[in-house]
């Protein structure tokens, strides 16, 4: 048994979930990247309300812990740590990506099909990942500079679902072929919740003190004169 609060803020589309034994009992969702800071903790206090639970009721709290947004990551993750030291509960990080495969997975319900999300990272640059049916992974996450060539391999052997903001210019780039398909998502906290629920039943924990997202990349600031 575990009752999980989920939070994902890796990019634009910010939300919070409350989910039960690996299912989502509530999702509150802000489309306003530049409101996250201010919305998740109202969102997880408006969830709590509303589902009557309090915060000694919670097992743990789970974070989309990148790759994203650099200022999304660090919102959603400074967050949660907050929750969980102020609740004295563990903290689960969670693969965006590996989130975003998983509720694509549940979208369609193809277990033959390898899974590839795809986040914009700028120029032909994605942050990406390619997980075969049940989730286990073929490529580890990685960013990515897009060329025609790119999953050739994978793609004259398997049919592969590509999604996320990151795959339009991917769909533009990639000359056709049969077993490559490209299908809207939406990305939600939501899916977090079957991961954090097999997590927690490992006891995988990540050091509330020291964790720190998963940018994949360094950040750059450009320096004004």
């Amino acid at each position: 048994m575990s009752l999980i609060l989920n939070i994902d803020t890796a990019t634009a589309t910010g939300s919070v979930c409350l989910s039960k034994d690996g299912k989502p009992l509530q999702t509150l969702v802000n489309d306003q990247q530049r409101d996250h800071a201010a919305t998740m903790i109202l969102f997880v206090q408006e969830i709590m309300k509303t589902q009557k639970i309090t915060s000694a009721q919670l097992d743990a709290v789970a974070v989309s812990a990148g790759p994203g947004s650099y200022t999304g990551l660090r919102v959603g993750v400074a967050t949660a740590k907050g929750l969980c030291y102020a609740w004295g509960k563990p903290l689960i990080a969670v693969s965006t990506l590996q989130m975003m495969a998983q509720g694509m997975q549940q979208q369609l319900q193809d277990t033959t099909a390898f899974y590839c999300p795809m986040l914009d990272a700028r120029r032909m640059e994605v942050y990406t990942a390619l997980y075969k049916g049940d989730l286990s992974t073929i490529i580890p996450p990685e960013a990515l500079i897009l060329t025609p060539d790119a999953f050739r391999e994978q793609l004259n052997q398997h049919k592969t679902y590509f999604f996320g903001d990151g795959s339009e210019k991917w769909q533009q780039l990639l000359p056709n072929h049969h077993n490559a398909l490209f299908v809207p998502y939406k990305i939600s906290a939501a899916h977090l919740s079957a991961l954090s629920n097999a997590a927690f039943s490992r006891q995988e924990f990540v050091d509330v003190a020291y964790f720190s997202p998963f940018y994949l990349k360094p950040f750059h600031f450009n320096n004004k004169k």
